[in-house]
């Protein structure tokens, strides 16, 4: 094995990352209100949920090869879903998924009718995510890549990112393309080896400019993915023929707009929490938005002004109740720190990470008396049905219920004027 890992080691004067310009490059990276600097790696709430999402995504994934219930295909597995809400980061992981799609004529990825392969996999999610150290994880990378499982590649490392943020970079084509721009380089995409190169030259160049970046390798990762989809030149940008520079403006206008879509379905989001807290307080209980969610407003109504202004203690570990408080929008029986009713407003990301969510709770503090509610946008009525019919969830006595966005808005202020209890949300609320 030792002799083996060496190959996947490099001395330090390999590595080309010393680029005289590159403070002016994280400048214009940053500065750039439309790069994924700022439209995702900071003040995101989607890209902070995430990470506790996956995980437990990634546990459920361990939990079915373990208890060999994974299937033999990638459609409605438990990776499914992980790749799914990775995915759901946009910009930076679209396409995240297409590498573990089964292909059955290719018989690739490997992991689903190899049983072997499987229990591979599923042991190098489990050593990863329990690991300590970074050598730990890198030890787990060249155990798995000497069993050569076809079609598994390092696009797992993007899975690797949201377990260890701090360890280990995404990688995709497009940050591929765009770290051989930055850094004059030749690396290739399938290989794990070449994987553990990029990740050291990112890393050291990482330190050297942490005070401009960050200690999340999701800054510099999104940095190169900006270069590498030509929607961020830099220095001289001569060296585009006329068929790149029609492509590189088109993709300013697509991104423009996929903007303009993201904060349109942000709007749509605070509303419906406004909606649910106004009718929390009209009802007679506490009410809260999500932790990061206080300083918004709708209407010219600020929601830390009508929130409770402490959130109280939980009986749970803190890991669990930041989670919670992550929730959209929760209810709390007056002066107590009884929850009696939650609210995860999905709007385009999965309808999965939110029941995820609100099973925290349910399996952390629940005493029974809580109802448990999605809310959604009327053409996804469809998708909350099939997650709510999910065996994992009609199998549990967790009963959660759905509310249409349209219902919501319509009905608010009667609700706020003709309820007196809980039970007037039945009126909006559906069950599977």
């Amino acid at each position: 094995m030792e002799n083996h890992q060496n190959t996947y080691l490099f001395k330090k004067h390999e590595i080309t990352a010393t680029m005289s310009n590159f403070p002016q490059i994280i400048h214009q990276y940053k500065t750039d209100s439309e790069s994924v600097y700022n439209t995702w790696f900071v003040d995101n709430d989607q890209r902070l949920k995430a990470f506790r999402t996956i995980r437990r995504g990634v546990l459920q994934v361990i939990e079915d090869i373990k208890n060999k219930t994974f299937p033999n295909d990638f459609k409605e597995s438990s990776l499914e879903f992980v790749l799914g809400s990775i995915a759901e980061q946009k910009q930076v992981f679209a396409g995240v998924a297409h590498p573990f799609y089964w292909k059955p004529k290719l018989r690739i990825p490997d992991i689903y009718e190899n049983q072997d392969n499987k229990i591979a996999f599923g042991q190098f999610l489990e050593n990863c995510i329990n690991a300590k150290t970074e050598e730990q994880v890198v030890r787990e990378i060249v155990k798995l890549d000497a069993l050569k499982v076809k079609g598994l590649g390092p696009a797992v490392a993007s899975i690797l990112y949201f377990l260890h943020p701090t360890w280990f970079p995404p990688f995709n084509t497009a940050i591929l393309n765009g770290f051989n721009f930055l850094f004059k380089d030749k690396k290739k995409l399938g290989s794990w080896t070449e994987y553990l190169k990029i990740r050291e030259i990112l890393i050291e160049t990482n330190t050297k400019n942490k005070t401009e970046l960050s200690n999340d390798l999701g800054a510099i990762a999104g940095l190169c993915f900006e270069i590498g989809t030509q929607k961020m030149l830099i220095g001289n940008d001569e060296y585009l023929s006329e068929a790149e520079r029609v492509k590189f403006e088109k993709n300013i206008v697509k991104r423009q707009r996929e903007i303009q879509e993201e904060k349109q379905e942000e709007k749509l989001h605070d509303e419906m929490q406004y909606h649910l807290l106004k009718i929390g307080i009209s009802l007679g209980f506490d009410v809260t938005p999500a932790s990061n969610d206080k300083s918004k407003s709708f209407g010219g109504q600020s929601f830390s002004f009508i929130s409770m202004k402490t959130f109280p203690a939980l009986p749970c570990d803190k890991e669990t109740q930041t989670t919670i408080k992550l929730i959209d929008v929760l209810w709390f029986e007056k002066g107590t720190n009884n929850i009696v009713a939650a609210f995860e407003v999905e709007k385009s990301t999965s309808i999965y990470s939110g029941i995820l969510r609100l099973s925290d709770l349910y399996f952390s503090i629940s005493d029974g008396d809580e109802v448990f509610y999605i809310i959604i946008p009327n053409h996804r009525e469809k998708d909350v049905i099939h997650q709510l019919n999910r065996p994992v969830i009609k199998n549990s006595k967790m009963h959660i219920k759905y509310i249409l966005f349209s219902e919501l808005r319509m009905h608010c202020d009667a609700i706020c004027k003709f309820g007196t209890d809980l039970t007037i949300m039945e009126k909006i609320a559906k069950s599977v």
